[in-house]
């Protein structure tokens, strides 16, 4: 017997008993909803036998992990509809992504519309089939010569390079389809109830160029059809709101085919983008930040000290200067080291916060620049602090303030996830691990939950990011707090401590909005465009009725503009309803009416965005209301 702990709950159960059947024995409704296991907090098929004492979770579909066995499911079954339509085809990889999943497929032809209305009716068949996955082990031999017997070249390239390694190959059958995979994988083809293919596209082999060219076709799949009609209406949504769209029909912002990956902010964009700008300032000073600025091109040298030349240098642009090599900054950090080690510091000098607006470049992939999104150069809301052993927990722990305080502004929720040592990394196992519990101290101090992603931290250290959440219910990483003790290391920075010797300062990067060009793009996502009073480019809208009140409208433009108001007038002779729409339109926050009647009275008809007729009133009343959201930074 072995004694299996189920969230506290411990229960005996026969050696061999597999996760399926304990969920089984749980309830009819957890086997039926179960995706995979998680078994000592590893994540494993719902075929796996239990042999030891063990803790067990049973994953569903509102788990991450349970959500990617659905997932990857499906696209089993998109890759055996494909099969049936095109028996010939070859096949690549289909994993779960972040949003539903992908197959990569090399096709006779390009497949059309019809085609991929097709697939997903054969899709429907086979999950109607109700056919069980069933899970198979071969020797790398054996393996090769299903692939090849198969002709599945792709899958024999992946074998190949496992062969080596003496393991036996797993597979997974469905009815007359077999896929080389590792799963974890659902119990069969029925458990799958809703599905759309969302898009297709093309991707090289192995993301390398020189390799074919493959069609990857998305889809997404729940258990209920309510969710998947919600999601695809929330898609339809999200291109109403695409930022790209709403830049340029707001002449915010663009980017031109003369400058891939490299944006153009427009006056209006502008604006949004100084009142961010200015908020960051004003915040950062009342927390005992110091604002730099450092150069844009730096030595090579610089980025071998750093350490970035050997782990980033593929994404890097470089130049030459008087024959030397030289390096446009990828990142902002070593300047900061230069500027901490420009004269000597004590303990009672720190903390030491350093922030600066700093514009980075980066060599993305053409295929990968997505407007605002991911682009070539962007502008880092970076911060560097300078810190004793014994101030991490209290500067982390500032740093998770202020950016919680500068998300509630925005109306983002946000969740927590720790990144651990990735496989590329510099240091000892000394330093990384007392790094990692530095920010594990802080996050439990904190008090807010947070999840682990084993692997994905920075190259110099452990980092906590924080993913907010948008109107849409999308998820964005943005700000970052990432501990490091190699930087100082490897610029030698020192501080003399209490005892009168050097010691080593422990630094902390982090960023808030991340980059200023992507926050844009989510907040232009976020807000549809319609951006609260405080950051809308332009706030008011007056609309002078006809000629006769043209006067008494450039008064009013006047006096909004001498209170700081950012106002515009649309005296052109079109009638108020058009006007109005116009201004509508562009999602201006407020537009002020101005008729005979207002004039004769000495008022103006207020209409609100979203409010609509607000009635009449004073300017000065007008103007004690808009004071207020701007000052308070209401939401709209």
């Amino acid at each position: 017997m072995v004694k299996v702990s189920l969230k506290g709950d411990v229960r005996e159960f026969e050696s061999g008993t597999t996760v399926a059947e304990i969920a089984k024995s749980i309830g009819a409704g957890l086997y039926k909803a179960a995706c995979a296991g998680k078994l000592n907090g590893k994540v494993v098929d719902l075929r796996t036998p239990v042999t030891e004492d063990c803790e067990l979770q049973i994953l569903t579909f509102d788990d991450a992990e349970g959500k990617k066995a659905y997932w990857h499911t499906t696209s089993h079954i998109m890759a055996q509809a494909v099969k049936h339509l095109f028996p010939d085809a070859g096949f690549a990889i289909g994993p779960a992504i972040e949003n539903g999943f992908y197959y990569d497929f090399d096709l006779p032809r390009t497949l059309t519309p019809e085609d991929m209305k097709a697939i997903e009716e054969e899709m429907k068949k086979i999950i109607k089939a109700d056919l069980p996955l069933e899970r198979f082990e071969l020797s790398p031999e054996d393996a090769c010569a299903l692939m090849e017997k198969e002709h599945q070249k792709y899958k024999l390239e992946l074998i190949r390079e496992h062969a080596g390694k003496g393991e036996k190959i797993s597979f997974y059958r469905q009815g007359d389809y077999v896929d080389l995979c590792a799963g974890p994988h659902l119990m069969s083809t029925g458990r799958v109830k809703a599905v759309k293919l969302t898009n297709c596209t093309g991707a090289y082999w192995r993301a390398d160029a020189k390799n074919k060219m493959l069609q990857r076709v998305y889809g997404i799949s729940f258990p209920k059809a309510s969710e998947l009609e919600a999601y695809l209406n929330m898609i339809e949504e999200a291109k109403k709101r695409d930022h790209r769209k709403l830049g340029r029909e707001l002449d915010l912002f663009d980017i031109y085919e003369e400058g891939p990956g490299f944006p153009f902010f427009l006056p209006k964009g502008m604006v949004l983008r100084n009142q961010l700008e200015q908020f960051w300032r004003e915040e950062h000073i009342k927390r005992g930040y110091q604002e730099i600025r450092t150069p844009m091109i730096l030595s090579e040298e610089l980025w071998h000290r750093s350490g970035h030349w050997d782990h980033y240098k593929d994404n890097m642009y470089t130049t030459k200067i008087d024959n030397a090599d030289f390096a446009i900054k990828p990142m902002n950090c070593p300047g900061g080291m230069l500027v901490y080690k420009r004269k000597m510091h004590s303990y009672r000098d720190l903390p030491e916060r350093l922030a600066e607006l700093g514009l980075v470049h980066r060599h993305e992939l053409s295929g990968a620049l997505h407007g605002l999104m991911r682009v070539r150069c962007f502008t880092q809301d970076d911060a560097h602090i300078f810190m004793t052993p014994d101030q991490i927990e209290s500067e982390i722990l500032g740093v998770m303030s202020l950016i919680d305080s500068f998300y509630k502004v925005f109306g983002f929720d946000y969740s927590l996830e720790l990144s651990t040592r990735p496989e590329d990394s510099m240091g000892t196992d000394e330093q990384w691990e007392m790094a990692t519990n530095a920010l594990i101290h802080a996050l439990k101090a904190n008090g807010k939950p947070y999840e682990i992603n084993e692997g994905d931290g920075a190259f110099y250290g452990p980092k906590i990011d924080f993913h907010l959440r948008d109107s849409l219910g999308r998820t964005w990483q943005c700000g970052t707090i990432q501990l490091d003790f190699q930087m100082p290391e490897r610029f030698d920075l020192t501080y003399t401590g209490e005892d009168g010797e050097k010691h080593r300062p422990v630094m902390v990067h982090r960023v808030v909005f991340g980059s200023i060009e992507r926050f844009i793009a989510i907040l232009t996502e976020h807000y549809a465009g319609a951006f609260p009073m405080w950051l809308a480019p332009v706030q008011v809208k007056v609309l002078p009725i006809s000629d006769v009140t043209r006067d008494y409208a450039q008064k009013i433009t006047d006096q909004l503009e001498a209170a700081g108001i950012r106002v515009e007038i649309d005296t052109r002779n079109e009638k108020i309803g058009y006007k109005i729409r116009e201004a509508q339109l562009q999602k201006i926050p407020y537009m002020l009416v101005v008729g005979e009647k207002e004039q004769q009275n000495g008022t103006v008809s207020v209409r609100g965005r979203k409010a609509g007729d607000l009635g009449s009133m004073t300017l000065e009343a007008f103007l004690k209301k808009a004071k207020e959201e701007i000052d308070t930074k209401a939401a709209d």
